[in-house]
């Protein structure tokens, strides 16, 4: 009878469970008498977590299961193994770090009877957010919480969770950071914040314009870091061209602070920084109500950005671009001086 009940294959919920047990064995800490118990532990923990991937993702010889990754997805979320996976995973190895993160991110996407619970789960602990971001601070786990992040915060009320909170002003140091990859993958996060959910966004820019830009300009506009500055102005003009953010949009280029930073842009030597930099800058032009202070200094600047403008071109030829180049000059070269009010 033993042999029976030994060769009956795992439910994806008895794997769910089995990793649990595990996760809350890791969780409680060394046991140095049982050394060796333990590092067989996390060798089956391992294995568990593996096997939580291949019922989620197939591997060569299967696909998932629709019905196997519905009840993983219940039971993972029944209780609270997703804080468990989060606040052991320093303590797992690399593959399996990896294994774990690509496990979370799947679950943000899978459907149990229409709902993503998950999004569910994280409205009840928005706590593991505040991990989740604090990750950038730890160079093991950076790479490993920021993929996380981003799965997470394709719902939009974690979203607005991380952008409405204290962590949101650490962004412009974390794409700064030395570590390339980490730095990047701060950045790719920032980016996804600041453009997938787009009333959230729109409120968020509105409620926070004064530090945000403040911040933007400052940290990463006028980096001394090329790329920050190229990725900066790239995600100024997707920002403030979409058009939920036309009242941010609006207040942006009434500033001569803005403008005087966008025309820096056009001087640089990096073609793709002055492209993105133009995109943004042909907001400033085709302003109907410029301010008097920014026309006197388009005015001031005239001959030099008809210059510039005159030896401007794409790479490929774009019919757009050339367009929206010769409605720029069109502006400037017909500006009047105002008088202030």
């Amino acid at each position: 009878m033993k042999g029976l009940f030994k060769s009956k294959p795992k439910t994806p919920a008895d794997v769910v469970r089995q990793t649990r047990d595990l996760l809350i064995y890791v969780d409680r800490g060394p046991d140095a008498a049982r050394e060796t118990k333990r590092e067989e532990k996390m060798m089956e923990l391992s294995k568990l977590i593996r096997e939580l991937k291949v019922i989620l993702y197939g591997n060569s010889e299967t696909e998932p299961v629709a019905e196997a990754c519905a009840q993983l997805t219940q039971e993972f979320f029944r209780e609270n193994t997703l804080r468990l996976i989060i606040i052991c995973l320093p303590k797992l190895s690399l593959e399996t770090r990896k294994d774990a993160t690509q496990v979370v991110a799947n679950l943000q996407r899978q459907q149990v009877q229409s709902r993503l619970i998950a999004c569910d789960y994280l409205e009840r602990n928005l706590d593991l957010m505040d991990i989740l971001m604090g990750g950038y601070d730890n160079s093991d786990m950076a790479l490993h919480y920021g993929a996380m992040l981003r799965e997470c915060i394709r719902h939009q009320s974690i979203a607005r969770y991380v952008l409405e909170s204290e962590h949101m002003k650490k962004f412009f140091d974390y794409i700064q950071l030395p570590n390339f990859d980490i730095a990047a993958d701060a950045a790719a996060t920032f980016k996804e914040l600041l453009t997938r959910h787009k009333s959230t966004v729109a409120e968020f820019l509105s409620k926070n314009y004064d530090w945000f830009f403040a911040e933007y300009n400052s940290k990463l506009l006028e980096s001394t870091n090329y790329i920050t500055r190229r990725q900066a102005v790239k995600l100024l003009g997707d920002m403030l061209l979409d058009r939920s953010n036309s009242v941010v949009m609006t207040r942006y280029v009434t500033s001569r602070d803005n403008l005087r930073i966008l025309m820096n842009l056009l001087r640089e030597s990096s073609k793709s920084i002055q492209i993105e930099a133009f995109h943004v800058f042909k907001l400033f032009a085709a302003n109907q109500h410029k301010p008097p202070d920014i026309v006197s200094i388009l005015v001031a600047n005239r001959s030099k950005l008809l210059r510039l403008f005159a030896d401007f071109k794409m790479d490929k030829e774009d019919e757009q671009f050339e367009a929206d180049k010769a409605q720029v000059v069109r502006e400037i070269a017909a500006l009047e001086p105002k008088e202030g009010p």
